[in-house]
């Protein structure tokens, strides 16, 4: 009844257990079994599944600053590899029904931002400074420092920008949204690749944004890979009877392939320079490049590790997740091993919020997840005939997904409001999540200075502040110095 406080009952004294595993694990003390970590541990794997497509086609449709492309067969066999091997670190390490793998976002970074700067293992080198400056942080403390020294709006802020970045890429990939070659004028993008839609690739890509929404509507599980496979077969079929240019479909050709199963190329796996980037681009650059990254893993950790714990009941009386800093450690060591890998950096998924719906508890759940993607490493096949176009659709709904955040924003408060907005809009707007960031550090505590309000601001970002403001005059600030 409304307005009446009734005690709970003392929930029955868990049975003991039956075995070592489940000792290790406490799955009966969680009040979990093993059907239950196991149907979990394969509804986490089939909602994050579409990495393993989404990852190859990011890094791979990319040059570095020497023309370089990465092998999309090799990106699946890093990437399925790096989140097999973290992923059953995390669950018997974390023992959490947390699942890792190659960061949306983080690899976008990496993709558009960083390599065009350096060698891909130039670019790889960073990731895994990134990572073990990551396990520092986690082991010294400051991590928690640095969490509590940005303004909760700019940590939502940059995942909406980041979400808009992405779609903006997905557009872009699938030929929807169109570069104008030669004097744009006033409009430097268009629709299709003449102002309107045209060819059958682009229509796979409508289908399969109109697919996935519709699946997301109605809640179902594994919508994304569910949209992925449905468009890549309709992809196979139209390119088997229609007309068409292979150049039309980009990097990859819908075919069927002459293997299933296949054995991974290990290629890519230890090809990275640890220290390679710091000949090609400048400090001040590098710097801000490892900030962006880490700032990045830093939001996405700690919002999954706490939102996917909350959800399975297993935060303690004080909102604290079990063994967090175990837990923050592997998955900063994630993002080195990805890094090691070529699979850029890797980070906790939210999307293992769908095993603990399927009632997964405990870190059990994940050496089911990681030991579905072990076995992936030999199905490399099938993810290498998936066009752009059919996993771009894919890159539209997780920047939905991102977007959602925004309504945690306090937009009547302008000194919060007017941040946001320009963390928001200078990601996809100049192509950079680095801009992005920049951008809104600075108006922060610039508004926060001209409103009287400077003590409010903690010092760490004000030394950030301070990198970004010569980073963005970096042209003049090298002319006053007589630097070339």
């Amino acid at each position: 009844m409304s307005g009446q406080v009734t005690e709970k009952a003392a929930p029955p004294p868990a049975p003991p257990s039956q075995n070592a595993v489940d000792r290790y694990f406490r799955i009966t003390a969680r009040g979990s079994t093993f059907g239950r970590e196991i149907r979990g541990g394969f509804a986490t794997f089939f909602t994050m599944a579409y990495i393993l497509v989404l990852n190859p086609i990011i890094l791979g449709s990319v040059e570095d600053k020497f023309g370089s492309h990465l092998s999309g067969a090799q990106l699946v066999t890093s990437t399925a590899l790096v989140a097999a091997v973290m992923t059953v670190i995390m669950g018997l390490g974390g023992n959490l029904p947390l699942a890792i793998a190659a960061g949306l976002g983080l690899n976008a970074v990496v993709a558009f931002q960083i390599a065009p700067l350096m060698s891909w293992p130039d670019a790889m080198g960073l990731i895994v400074l990134e990572g073990l400056l990551i396990c520092v942080l986690v082991a010294t403390g400051l991590r928690q420092a640095v969490m509590q020294a940005i303004p909760q709006s700019l940590k939502q802020a940059i995942s909406v920008g980041i979400g808009l970045f992405i779609a903006f890429i997905g557009f872009i990939d699938a030929g929807f949204a169109t570069r104008i070659p030669g004097d744009a004028g006033a409009v430097p993008v268009q629709l299709g690749t003449a102002g309107q839609l045209s060819g059958w690739p682009v229509l796979v890509f409508c289908l399969g944004v109109l697919l996935t929404v519709a699946l997301l509507a109605r809640k179902v599980k594994g919508a994304i890979l569910l949209s992925i496979v449905a468009m890549t077969v309709l992809a196979i079929v139209i390119n088997g009877i229609a007309d068409i240019k292979p150049i039309a479909w980009g990097l990859t050709v819908p075919a069927v392939p002459d293997d299933i199963v296949a054995a991974p190329d290990f290629g890519l796996v230890g090809s990275f320079s640890l220290f390679g980037a710091f000949e090609q681009v400048g400090v001040i650059t590098l710097v801000l490049l490892v900030f962006t990254l880490i700032l990045s893993d830093f939001f996405d950790t700690m919002g999954t590790v706490v939102g996917v714990s909350n959800e399975a009941g297993l935060l303690d009386e004080r909102g604290n997740v079990p063994d967090l800093g175990r837990v923050l450690l592997i998955d900063g060591a994630a993002a080195a091993v990805g890094g090691a890998a070529s699979a850029s950096s890797n980070t906790s998924y939210i999307e293992s919020a769908a095993g603990v719906g399927e009632g997964a508890r405990t870190g059990f759940a994940s050496l089911v997840t990681g030991g579905l993607f072990a076995l992936a490493l030999f199905l490399t096949p099938l993810a290498t005939v998936v066009p752009a176009q059919a996993a771009a659709p894919a890159l539209v709904a997780v920047g939905f997904l991102l977007m959602t955040q925004v309504r945690h924003i306090d937009w009547q408060k302008y000194e919060v409001a007017i941040p946001a907005f320009l963390t928001i809009a200078v990601m996809p707007f100049t192509y950079s999540i680095t801009n992005g960031i920049g951008a809104g550090f600075l108006a922060y505590v610039v508004i926060k200075s001209v409103l009287g309000r400077a003590r409010e601001v903690h010092w760490l970002l004000w030394g950030t502040a301070a990198l970004f403001a010569v980073y963005f005059a970096i042209d003049p600030v090298e002319q006053l110095l007589g630097v070339t």
